[in-house]
């Protein structure tokens, strides 16, 4: 009794002594991201002086926005490497999480709760099927993770028949609205899974256990650990947090999309190891991941600010995560005696770090420069976000923007989406928070930058379509070449040429618009030949190496073939390399864009049509109609869905060597 007595007694400094211990072990895991947290520092320090865009609060919520998708794919990340293992899938099961879902609330029926809880369980049990591989199958993770990355993305396509799917209610509230009119649900959505992770990882046996397997595995089994349900539930773990991903990322972007997530899972690796985790296994925390995330976001964000090239903006992250994670080792080794200060030491290493750092000083003082330079330029700011410039048509698309804003002595900010929606749908937040004069976009894909859109709207800044126009949201107009006409012009090419028997169609990118429509045009005018026979049909992806790929496969199980269309040159030119001398002779071929290298492919004779739209054309009408836009009132009132003045049409023609 008298213990009992003075158990209760001690209570309250018993609870004090808790407070304080859980407290040190917060401080001690701070304590290992002083590296990456000093980098974010540095990092916002020096996009503060760059630009004054960045440092505002709708900016900064802007990049936690940004973040949230890729912190919440690396928070579920951090389990796999501080365990020792690797997950390539999270990106591909993040996409078939969304598909899940959207397809679960429209085609299924199902209310919105239901279908994201499948969303949820479709990403669980993806990780637990990678799992078992691993741990009964003994398959290496990165070939399991691989042959899963394959799998979901596969899945999410068959799912969705390669489109996108709508995503509206309160989930698509969760992706851009607000709490109290001022906190983004993402960022909300981000604090609790970091929060989440913390706890697993530093409160649980299982987070225990994660680092012990990581650190040895044979030693935790021997220890008593059951590693096998362990690396289980570390998979399970980040397939649902992936999950958790790709259904906010559908959120933001109020659409599910098939190639959602693609190249996602090197973001989250990148975060989780900037962060200060070993890919070894056995260190790693939320607080780093989170870091780590931030770094990413906010690099990205001030590259935007900065009217950095999207081409030199690759270098730069590169080059950024490869010195955050060389000096973060340097600094480990150097902590644990292990040579790492030797290395620095070396006359050679530090001229080397001097000449970067003096390349980093050049660079950002021609920064500043060229910033002071245009902030005097008296044109309007003009901000053209195109789906990709990996491919020459997109090219073709800038150079004509760019030799328009010249003329009109407008500033022309350009950014490339890589063919990623939430990409694009960054970069379009960035132009926003710049407060840029007006917007011309070529969507990735028509649903899911209608957010983005609205946000311009709400903004009163006009948006002008270039290329394929937005399914909502008030619009200047769409500048366009119609894609199903020229489907439809391709078709009754093909059929002169070859006149009768076997063709082959190269489609493009799943899911995109643009490959949609073409492929449309040709099968709606392809029937109307009934000796004409599609006996294959395959993506290539709009992609030239991909279609040499496709073709030769195509011509070993159908050696007849006469005629091929390709949605796009670059395929044109992948098949005419897969065929050799029998291009353009006994196998024509109709390709699509007429880019120089299309057009002078059929100048050779070796594609024998082009649907030749006129990329610099395009780009210069789009600008053109964004800087007369300024001195009207264009966007129509902020919300509006559907406001377009119309199409402006800038004509397509057949082109053959003839003419």
């Amino acid at each position: 009794m008298p213990e009992r007595n003075t158990d209760v007694g001690a209570g309250p400094d018993a609870a004090r002594t808790q407070s304080n211990g859980a407290l040190r072990r917060w401080v001690a895991s701070i304590r290992g991201t002083g590296g990456p947290l000093a980098a974010l520092a540095a990092l916002v320090l020096l996009l503060t002086l760059l630009s004054p865009d960045f440092l505002t609060t709708n900016n900064l919520l802007n990049v936690g926005v940004q973040a949230s998708v890729t912190a919440v794919l690396a928070f579920g990340m951090t389990f796999v490497i501080v365990s020792g293992g690797i997950d390539l899938s999270v990106g591909s099961i993040a996409g078939l999480a969304g598909i899940v879902t959207g397809w679960t609330a429209t085609t299924g029926g199902a209310p919105l709760w239901l279908a994201a809880l499948a969303g949820l369980a479709s990403g669980a049990i993806a990780g637990l099927v990678s799992g078992v591989l691993i741990t009964a199958g003994r398959v290496p993770p990165f070939i399991a993770t691989l042959a899963m990355l394959s799998v979901a993305r596969g899945l999410a396509l068959v799912i969705a028949d390669g489109r996108p799917i709508p995503v509206d209610g309160w989930l698509g509230t969760l992706g851009s609205g607000e709490l109290f009119g001022f906190l983004p649900y993402p960022v909300l959505v981000l604090v609790g899974a970091a929060l989440t992770t913390g706890f697993l990882l530093r409160r649980t046996y299982s987070g225990r256990a994660m680092y012990a397997i990581g650190g040895n595995a044979e030693a935790a089994r021997l220890s008593g650990i059951r590693v096998t349900r362990q690396q289980l539930l570390v998979y399970a773990l980040s397939g649902l947090f992936a999950a958790l991903a790709g259904i906010l990322l559908a959120a933001r972007l109020s659409s599910a999309q098939p190639e959602a997530g693609t190249g996602y899972e090197l973001d989250a690796i990148a975060a989780v190891v900037i962060g200060g985790a070993s890919l070894a296994g056995g260190v790693g925390t939320a607080t780093g991941t989170l870091i780590g995330a931030l770094i990413l976001a906010v690099l990205r964000n001030g590259l935007n600010l900065l009217d950095v090239s999207a081409f030199w903006q690759q270098v730069v992250i590169g080059a950024v995560i490869a010195a955050a994670v060389l000096f973060d080792t340097l600094r480990r080794r150097r902590r644990s005696g292990g040579g790492g200060g030797g290395l620095m030491k070396s006359p050679a290493v530090r001229r080397g770090a001097a000449a970067v750092l003096v390349l980093v000083v050049m660079a950002a003082g021609w920064a500043i420069v060229d910033r002071q330079r245009d902030g005097g330029a008296s044109g309007p700011r003009i901000a053209l976000s195109l789906s990709t410039l990996n491919n020459p048509f997109f090219v073709d698309v800038r150079d004509g923007a760019q030799a328009e804003a010249d003329r009109l002595g407008a500033r022309l900010t350009v950014t490339d989406a890589g063919s990623d929606p939430s990409r694009q749908a960054n970069d379009l937040q960035n132009a926003i928070a710049q407060r840029v004069d007006a917007i011309v976009v070529n969507p990735v894909d028509s649903d899911a930058i209608v957010p983005s859109v609205k946000a311009a709207n709400a903004a009163n800044i006009p948006v002008v379509a270039l290329d394929r126009g937005p399914s909502g949201g008030a619009v200047v107009t769409t500048v366009a070449s119609d894609n199903v006409e020229g489907g439809r012009l391709a078709a009754q090419q093909l059929a002169e040429l070859v006149g009768a028997g076997p063709v082959a169609v190269l489609e493009g990118k799943p899911g995109t618009s643009a490959a949609r429509d073409r492929q449309a045009g040709f099968d709606e005018e392809i029937v109307k030949y009934p000796s004409i026979t599609v006996v294959a049909s395959q993506p290539a992806d709009f992609d030239r190496t991909k279609a040499l790929n496709v073709m030769s496969n195509l011509m070993q199980s159908n050696p007849d073939i006469r005629g091929v269309f390709a949605a796009n040159d670059e395929m044109a030119l992948g098949a005419i390399k897969a065929l050799g001398s029998r291009a353009g002779n006994q196998v024509k071929i109709v390709g699509f864009d007429g880019t120089p290298d299309g057009l002078a492919a059929v100048e050779a004779g070796t594609q024998n049509a082009d649907i030749a739209q006129q990329p610099r054309e395009l780009g210069a009408v789009a600008v053109r109609l964004a800087v007369e836009s300024l001195g009207s009132a264009p966007a129509g009132e902020p919300g509006t869905d559907g406001v377009d003045s119309g199409v402006h049409s800038v004509p397509v023609r057949v082109v053959t060597r003839g003419n």
